[in-house]
């Protein structure tokens, strides 16, 4: 495929922080440099090549850390090998693992630590624009949040979430103790059962117009699709489900079933691609003070 030969243009092409070369970059900077994210990547041995490679040439420059998490270490690539088996009722040991490795390795270089599979593709300037006005010692988490089965709600494992440090030290520290253990093999869900057992908040990652930022489909889905009304997601949505142009903020963070071609298109659109003279019609301010988005039906208000 032609982009496979464009991956040693890609890399290179940005500065240390993530923002094309010339570019007015001071904004970018400071958010680099305040809001400190590592990334970790669901992955595996099989998945190394065919997908997470694309993850690394792309949005992953764009995290302070980026680890990629398999059950084989691969020092080439590099991958971290942790204790488990590969297949889907693995996943939660697997994050259990990584989350593990990552306190116990990585907790001093980073406030947020971002989960996202290998075909999930990530903003992360809008993550940290999300996260600037946030305590990372405030035990709370942001993803795409669903209803079902948690009294709060749960983030979807496939558009990624990102715990604050706190909410990482009593995720580890819960296992540590047994207040946690292995539940379901339904890696979001049961990291959602554990995290609101010890006093994590499920976050709210709408915009300020109550726009949702993080995706569990890829955008063209989100933008155009019409979803059956059998559609498990409208059960699921802790927030009204909005189709169309209006699905998904211009802030957004992530998209999940993501090719490794879509991954180059995504990169290019959102770091590179500008139509002349034109100012965003969306800044909203960085501040503690941004107005909440509204809140969600049949929600309880702090």
């Amino acid at each position: 495929m032609p982009w496979r030969g464009a991956l040693s243009h890609w890399v290179g092409t940005t500065g240390s922080f993530g923002v094309s070369a010339g570019e007015d970059a001071g904004e970018a900077r400071a958010l680099y440099e305040r809001v400190r994210i590592l990334c970790w990547v669901m992955t595996g041995p099989r998945t190394l090549e065919t997908k997470a490679r694309h993850v690394r040439a792309t949005w992953a420059r764009h995290c302070n850390v980026a680890l990629f998490m398999s059950s084989e270490p691969d020092e080439g690539f590099p991958a971290v090998g942790l204790p488990v088996q590969e297949g889907r009722h693995q996943l939660y040991w697997k994050t259990i693992r990584a989350f593990q490795y990552v306190h116990q390795h990585h907790l001093g270089q980073a406030d947020w630590f971002l989960k996202a599979d290998d075909d999930t593709f990530v903003v992360v300037a809008n993550l940290r624009w999300l996260l600037a006005g946030r305590s990372p010692e405030r035990p709370v988490y942001f993803g795409k949040r669903f209803r079902p089965f948690v009294k709060q709600g749960y983030m979807s494992g496939g558009a990624g979430y990102v715990l604050s440090k706190e909410a990482l030290r009593r995720f580890v520290a819960a296992f540590a103790s047994g207040t946690c253990t292995h539940t379901s093999a339904v890696e979001d869900l049961a990291l959602g059962q554990c995290l609101e057992k010890v006093g994590v908040e499920a976050g709210d990652s709408r915009d300020t117009r109550g726009r949702e930022t993080f995706h569990p489909f890829p955008p063209e889905s989100h933008l155009t699709d019409k979803f059956s009304e059998s559609f498990w997601y409208w059960s699921y949505c802790y927030y009204p489900v909005v189709e169309g142009p209006q699905c998904c903020s211009d802030l957004s963070v992530s998209f999940h079933y993501v090719s490794g071609e879509q991954m180059y298109v995504l990169e290019y659109l959102t770091h590179r691609l500008r139509p002349y003279g034109y100012r965003h019609r969306y800044r909203p301010p960085l501040t503690p003070n941004t107005p909440k988005p509204p809140p969600a039906p049949n929600a309880t208000l702090p």
